[in-house]
C-alpha cells in the first residue's frame, strides 16, 4: 500500500519543516503532498519553499501563498499592513513568487476507491473557515465541487488546512480530515482551568492517509493518521531576528494561541457559540 502524507501551513518554520520530513523518511512516506500557505509570519519562507519545492510532488495554493504574491493595491491600507505585506514579499526571490502565482487552487486522486480532494480551506475559497467549531451542517459543503476544483465530483474524502488545529470528522459516508499545521499550530479553544499539556498542541503536525493509489476498489483498505512532532521552537525562533511581528510569532510558537483572539471570539459569536462556557 502507498503512504502519502500531506502537510499544510508551513508558514516559514524551517525546524518544525525539516523536523517532519525526517519523520516522514523513519515511517517510509512514499508521496508528499502540500496544502498551502508556505508564505507569512516566519523568517525562513525562501527556505521553506526550496525544500517543500523538493520533496513534494502535488503543492497547491494557499490563501497567504495567494495574498503575498499578489499586485495588492496599497493605497487603502494602512501603514502597519504595509510595512507587514512588503516584509513578507520580500522573504521570497522574484522566481519563486512567479513559481507560486501559477499553483493550482485543489488536486484530487483516488485511493483505495475513494475520490480524494486536496483543498487549502474550502472548495470555493482558499481563505473560508470551516473547522471544529462549526455544525454539522457546515461540512458538507466541504465536498461539493465548485468552479476552481478539478472536477464536478462530489468527493469521498477532503483533506483541507488552514484552520491550524488538526481534526477529522466523518459524515455521509464521508471524511473530513485535517491535518493541522507544520509550523504554527494553534488550538482556539483555551481555558486555564481545563487545558492539558500545552506542548501537545506546539509540536509540528501533519498526516499519513494510507491505502492503494489510483485504485477505484472500494473495498481496498484505508486508513489514515495524524502525527505529531516535536521541533526545536527556540532554535527555529532564534533565526528570526528580522521578523517585524516576533512577539506575535513567538506566542503562537510558544503558547499555541492564536495572536488575535478578538477575531476568534467574533467566529464564536457568528456560530452562536459563548465564548464563557467554553
Amino acid at each position: 500500500m502507498d503512504k502519502i502524507a500531506i502537510i499544510s501551513d508551513i508558514h516559514g518554520n524551517l525546524e518544525a519543516l525539516k523536523a517532519v520530513l525526517a519523520d516522514m523518511d523513519k515511517r517510509g512516506v512514499d508521496k508528499v503532498y502540500c496544502l498551502g500557505d508556505i508564505l507569512a509570519k516566519g523568517s525562513n519562507q525562501q527556505e521553506c519553499f526550496d525544500l517543500i519545492k523538493d520533496k513534494c510532488e502535488v503543492i497547491i495554493m494557499g490563501n497567504c501563498d495567494e495574498f503575498f504574491t499578489s499586485d495588492l493595491d496599497l493605497s487603502k491600507i494602512n501603514e502597519e499592513n504595509i510595512r507587514r505585506i512588503n516584509w513578507n514579499k520580500g522573504k521570497i526571490n522574484d522566481e519563486t513568487r512567479e513559481y507560486i502565482k501559477h499553483l493550482p487552487f485543489s488536486y484530487e486522486f483516488y485511493l483505495s476507491g475513494r475520490l480524494v480532494r486536496l483543498i487549502h480551506a474550502h472548495p470555493e475559497r482558499n481563505d473560508k473557515f470551516v473547522g471544529n467549531i462549526d455544525f454539522i451542517t457546515n461540512y458538507y459543503p466541504l465536498f461539493l465541487p465548485s468552479e476552481k476544483t478539478v472536477s464536478d465530483k462530489v468527493a469521498d474524502v477532503v483533506v483541507c488546512g488552514h484552520i491550524h488545529t488538526p481534526y477529522s470528522q466523518k459524515i455521509y459516508n464521508r471524511f473530513i480530515i485535517n491535518p493541522g499545521s507544520v509550523g504554527d499550530s494553534i488550538d482556539v479553544f483555551r481555558n486555564d482551568s481545563k487545558d492539558g499539556n500545552v506542548l501537545f498542541t506546539t509540536c509540528a503536525n501533519y498526516a499519513i492517509l494510507t491505502g492503494n493509489i489510483d485504485s477505484l476498489n472500494v473495498l481496498d483498505p484505508f486508513s489514515f493518521e495524524i502525527v505529531s512532532v516535536s521541533y526545536d521552537i527556540d532554535k527555529e525562533l532564534s533565526t528570526n531576528g528580522d521578523n517585524i511581528e516576533f512577539e506575535a510569532y513567538k506566542t503562537e510558537l510558544k503558547d499555541g494561541q492564536y495572536r488575535d483572539m478578538e477575531k476568534i471570539y467574533k467566529s464564536f459569536e457568528a456560530r452562536n457559540i459563548n465564548k464563557d462556557e467554553i
